[in-house]
């Protein structure tokens, strides 16, 4: 593994163990890294606060991606605290049952709207804050799923809300190389995962693409932490703007 000992990094995203924020954040904290790390709110914060506290984090505090004052609070006690930042992983997504558990074409605007915001520019904006703290250069990660390539069953509205999410890396990626800030899509393919549980049939997606990997295994959180930690170490500096697959290999094949 790479050594990250004096980064500090911010994982938001974690929302139990099986969680592939912590899955990185683990990774991280296991390379050197100081954490980071935010729970969504009240109801979230008795599963996250231990996971947090088991690794050390120097700050745990709540972040609703919609709530600017939550973010400003965060970020201004990062700066606080460390006076900057090395690495941002963003792993979080939203979109209300009903659209998700429709067809693309009939998804409400709202609800569309409402997924790209906290899928999708929650990501570029917590670019925008930690930018300014990543004075020697960064890492920005977010997650994606092969859904944004090709049509995935059940999948749905998130489908292409995931490919708004690696077209906005790349931009990102771009505009933000000049300072040596890289910026990442990591794409697992199927993870058992909170999240994951509100796709319909989502057992079978995962049995099917066991089935159908090369390595016949699927991913873990553990290996795609393995990875962000990669990508965070300075190695892989120059190393930006891609959709990582890390999926047994899933996403090779026709």
């Amino acid at each position: 593994m790479f050594d990250l000992t004096g980064q500090k990094a911010l994982v938001v995203g974690v929302a139990n163990d099986q969680s592939i924020a912590y899955g990185c954040a683990k990774a991280l904290k296991a390379q050197g890294a100081r954490l980071a790390i935010t729970y969504l709110n009240e109801k979230a914060e008795p599963h996250v606060r231990p996971l947090a506290e088991e690794l050390e984090a120097d700050i745990v505090l709540p972040l609703d991606v919609r709530n600017e004052s939550q973010a400003n609070a965060l970020f201004a006690e990062i700066d606080r605290t460390w006076g900057g930042l090395d690495t941002l992983l963003h792993s979080i997504a939203f979109s209300p049952k009903d659209d998700l558990h429709g067809r693309v074409v009939d998804c409400s605007a709202e609800g569309f709207g409402l997924a790209m915001d906290i899928s999708v520019h929650s990501f570029l904006r917590l670019i925008r804050r930690s930018e300014p703290l990543m004075k020697d250069g960064g890492t920005c990660m977010t997650v994606s799923f092969y859904g944004a390539e090709r049509v995935v069953a059940h999948y749905n509205m998130m489908g292409p809300v995931k490919a708004a999410l690696e077209a906005a890396t790349r931009y990102a990626a771009a505009e933000l190389g000049p300072k040596g800030i890289s910026v990442h899509a990591l794409s697992p393919g199927p993870l058992k995962t909170r999240a994951a549980s509100g796709i319909a049939e989502f057992d079978h997606l995962m049995n099917a693409a066991a089935e159908r990997a090369p390595t016949h295994h699927l991913a873990s959180i553990e290996d795609v932490g393995a990875y962000a930690a990669f990508l965070a170490s300075r190695e892989a500096s120059n190393v930006t703007g891609g959709v990582h697959a890390i999926d047994g290999g899933y996403s090779i094949i026709g």
